[in-house]
């Protein structure tokens, strides 16, 4: 007897191996290039350049300085004497012909009434010597006194002259040692302090430094260049890079705050030869101060100008980037497409680079937009190409 139960079996239907493995080819051949189709092109990378032109540009050298008076002046006693006054403040400004000390002047005023009493004593025999000459000499004449008489008349009269003289120049000594014991400012200037207290006996000689006073206007600022500087300076201005007369240069002060300081000065003394020492060329410049914002031993940097470049090509920083080789620009070269230009830079002016090499001048320089550009992509110029000095402005 059959079993009334029946088990159902399923029955699967098998494609041959071969027209499964002709399925999957069609499809991984097809699916590529259905997806390539589908993806959209990159569009240009929008960007904004700058011209490379040959242009004049300002040439601006810095140097580090120290600022230094344009004349210090020490003050010394020159007669011995008690210091019997201090009359100016220390430390402070002071002008030409201020009292500063005033030594004891009563030995000298003594000193001096001496003198001009051994000079009326002078003039009186003097006087005297003249008149006996002028008595013997008609008797000489006439053979009433002897030759010895009129000799000695004569030798008398002399004498007494040159006691004159020696009575004017001692009376004359006098009156310039009373003159020292008062002590003037020869400068404007400031004053140091005082290297003596009132009571204090001074001497002329090594000891008798009594205070400094230093002159702030016009101040003194003291720098160098260094060799290698000062050889491609000089090359450079030869082979006419660098144009620029002694007259027009100025010195611009920058502090140690970052402002500048209002005045511009002149240089005024280049060394002769390059220090073997610290191998630079020391130069100094005077620069007008007169309202004493500078003073003596500040640090500075001094920045010359009124130099040119002449038909030099500037790029702006940011366009410069910096690969394994070395600094290199974009520039939109054929078919709007982007093309690496390497360059080599020199000085900065402004923002901006010196290229000094890589770049004959004309080529669109991509600035703006420049991160994004690669080798080969195209690129979408968003303003007019303009000269890099007007971008740089």
């Amino acid at each position: 007897m059959r079993d009334s139960c029946s088990i159902y079996k399923p029955t699967f239907r098998f494609r041959p191996r071969s027209s499964i493995d002709a399925l999957l080819t069609v499809f991984l051949s097809i699916g590529p290039t259905l997806a390539l189709a589908q993806q959209p092109a990159a569009p240009p990378v929008e960007v904004t350049v700058v011209t490379a032109t040959p242009q004049a540009t300002p040439a601006s050298y810095e140097f580090t300085g120290k600022t230094e008076s344009s004349r210090a002046v020490e003050i010394r006693a020159r007669v011995e004497g008690y210091l019997d006054k201090i009359a100016y403040t220390e430390g402070d400004f002071v002008r030409s012909g201020q009292l500063l000390f005033r030594l004891d002047p009563q030995p000298f005023q003594a000193a001096l009434d001496n003198a001009k009493g051994d000079l009326a004593r002078a003039e009186a025999q003097l006087a005297n010597a003249r008149a006996t000459l002028a008595r013997v000499k008609p008797l000489a004449k006439e053979n009433a006194v002897s030759q010895k008489d009129l000799d000695d008349s004569v030798a008398a009269e002399r004498s007494a002259q040159a006691q004159v003289q020696s009575a004017k120049a001692q009376m004359r000594t006098a009156e310039l040692n009373l003159g020292y014991t008062t002590i003037k400012s020869p400068l404007n200037g400031l004053a140091g302090k005082s290297e003596f207290r009132e009571g204090s006996l001074v001497t002329p000689g090594a000891s008798s430094l009594l205070t400094t006073v230093v002159q702030l206007d016009p101040i003194w600022v003291s720098f160098g260049a260094g060799e290698n500087d000062v050889l491609k300076f000089r090359q450079q201005k030869a082979s006419g890079q660098l144009k620029g007369s002694a007259a027009n240069v100025e010195i611009e002060l920058v502090l140690a705050d970052g402002s500048v300081h209002p005045n511009k000065g002149r240089i005024d003394y280049v060394a002769p030869t390059i220090d073997q020492k610290t191998g630079t060329l020391a130069m100094r410049a005077e620069i007008p101060n007169p309202n004493r914002a500078l003073s003596p031993g500040q640090f500075v940097r001094v920045r010359i100008q009124g130099i040119e470049r002449s038909n030099v090509l500037i790029v702006p920083q940011r366009a410069v980037m910096q690969g394994p080789q070395g600094k290199f620009v974009y520039v939109v070269g054929a078919d709007d497409k982007a093309e690496v230009k390497p360059i080599q830079v020199g000085d900065f002016y402004g923002d901006q680079w010196i290229a000094t090499s890589g770049l004959s001048g004309g080529e669109q320089v991509i600035v703006d937009g420049a991160i994004k550009v690669r080798p080969g992509a195209p690129v979408k110029i968003a303003a007019p190409a303009t000269s890099s000095k007007s971008a740089g402005q």
